[in-house]
């Protein structure tokens, strides 16, 4: 076996040459011991699979959850759990990528593409993490004010802050910002644990919710928030992330210390996102069991759910659970944004600008569009906002999909890493299923109102 092909910035197989590690402030910093047992190796790997999750709950899984619970029911589970079981299979070809290749996805669409290409795909990922951040900056706001009475506008600029707690937790080590990552997921988990036991769901109904059926195609409405809760689940973005990250760890760059860093961080990343299917299921299950079950279908928006909690549970803690956990997601959110936001600018476009910069860059992307449209529409908009900003990322994974598909089936690329057979139909079908969606929900939303616009003109 020729094992070049196994070697980090191995030319076999691209089109042009490896130029720069990912994320070379922590690239391979955290050392994996080569001697040690099962679990002591497991811990080394454990962390990088949670900072993905992150994106997996943050604010814009709130806003499709809570509309989706509260208008649907349960029925909308089983659009949770086949997202988060794309995600699990999306995710460890992420990591196959950048452990066999030595390069993230962001590298990899660099060295493979032509630069027209290259760029059309770098502002359509820069398009989907400003829909993301967005999402996160508006929730972290609406928690402010939900908890401290903060104004909108003033709790989006208050979320700037993180920046400079992101540069001083990597300055530190990438060790602490797992930390920190982990214990704020810990955080929003304990709170949905605590709202499921106040809301006493329908188990029964919520079996059922797991179980597929026909009308969540066929309903334009039900279409729309499945979609919206696709794209929050699996985002475009964290799939350049993970394919980054996974390189902090130091490993046996031989095919063995490979084989054994994908075992070890599947499991990581595939526990992480477990995780991540509970919280989001308890999101729409507590929606569920509280608004559409007492009458209140209509209740989308987060606020409106921080208000009728207590008073429908009869609890008093369970909206300000609800507020503290909404809070801790999206800082955790913001955390591992701007680490995306850095990996997408260098691996695409090989420019290296301080990390800071890039950082103050991101955010201030999400933060001028949230206070203008506050300003000018009001805070009532900003469900809605978050919403909208999940369909868009929804748009943007066909074309961050495909290439990670193409890439970790091309043995040439890949090596004995490359995807099995079984793999390559799950992979491609998954892909298929996510450009079929979205093309639909284009037709529906754009179309078809078209056409029942030109019809009412004709009869009018």
């Amino acid at each position: 076996m020729d094992h070049q092909a196994f070697v980090p910035g191995a030319e076999r197989g691209w089109r042009r040459k490896a130029e720069q590690v990912s994320l070379a402030e922590v690239h391979r910093s955290v050392v994996v011991p080569t001697t040690a047992s099962f679990w002591r190796k497991l811990l080394a790997f454990s962390g990088p699979g949670f900072l993905v999750a992150v994106g997996y709950m943050d604010p814009g899984n709130w806003a499709t959850d809570l509309a989706g619970g509260a208008r649907f029911g349960y029925s909308l589970l089983t659009v949770i759990m086949i997202s988060n079981l794309m995600a699990i299979l999306l995710q460890h070809l992420c990591i196959k990528l950048g452990v066999a290749t030595g390069r993230d996805l962001a590298q990899a669409c660099r060295d493979h593409y032509s630069m027209p290409a290259v760029w059309c795909l770098w502002l359509l990922c820069e398009i989907a993490i400003a829909a993301c951040d967005l999402a996160e900056v508006v929730g972290s706001a609406i928690a402010l004010q939900l908890l401290f009475r903060i104004p909108l506008v003033w709790g989006c600029i208050i979320t700037m802050l993180d920046v400079l707690a992101v540069l001083f937790l990597q300055h530190k080590g990438f060790r602490y910002i797992e930390a920190i990552v982990i214990a704020l997921i810990a955080t929003v988990g304990g709170c949905f644990a605590a709202e499921l036991f106040f809301s006493k769901p329908d188990l029964l109904g919520v079996g059922r919710g797991f179980i597929p059926g026909p009308r969540i195609v066929s309903h334009p409405e039900m279409l729309y928030l499945s979609i919206g809760i696709l794209g929050a689940t699996v985002m475009p973005h964290n799939l350049y992330l993970h394919s980054s990250i996974v390189q902090t760890r130091k490993f046996a760059q031989t095919p063995q210390g490979r084989r054994e860093a994908i075992k070890f961080a599947t499991i990581d990343s595939t526990t992480a996102l477990m995780f991540a299917l509970f919280i989001n299921a308890a999101i729409l299950i507590v929606a569920a069991a509280v608004f559409h079950t007492s009458g209140h279908a209509e209740v989308a928006e987060i606020q409106d759910a921080y208000k009728l909690l207590t008073p429908l549970l009869g609890v008093g803690l369970a909206s300000v659970l609800f507020a503290v956990a909404l809070l801790a997601s999206g800082q955790n959110s913001t955390l591992t944004g701007t680490l995306a936001g850095q990996v997408v600018m260098e691996g695409f476009l090989n420019f290296r600008i301080t990390p800071w910069l890039r950082r103050i860059i991101t955010r201030l992307i999400a933060v001028v569009p949230a206070v203008v449209i506050i300003g000018l529409f009001g805070e009532s908009k900003t469900t809605q906002l978050l919403v909208a900003s999940q369909v868009v990322l929804s748009m943007q994974l066909g074309f961050a999909v495909w290439p990670l598909m193409r890439f970790t089936g091309e043995r040439a690329k890949m090596g004995e890493f490359a995807n099995p057979p079984w793999v390559k139909v799950l992979g491609w079908a998954t892909t298929l299923l996510i450009i079929a969606l979205n093309a639909k929900l284009l037709f529906d939303t754009f179309l078809i109102a078209d056409v029942r616009a030109a019809i009412g003109r004709w009869f009018s």
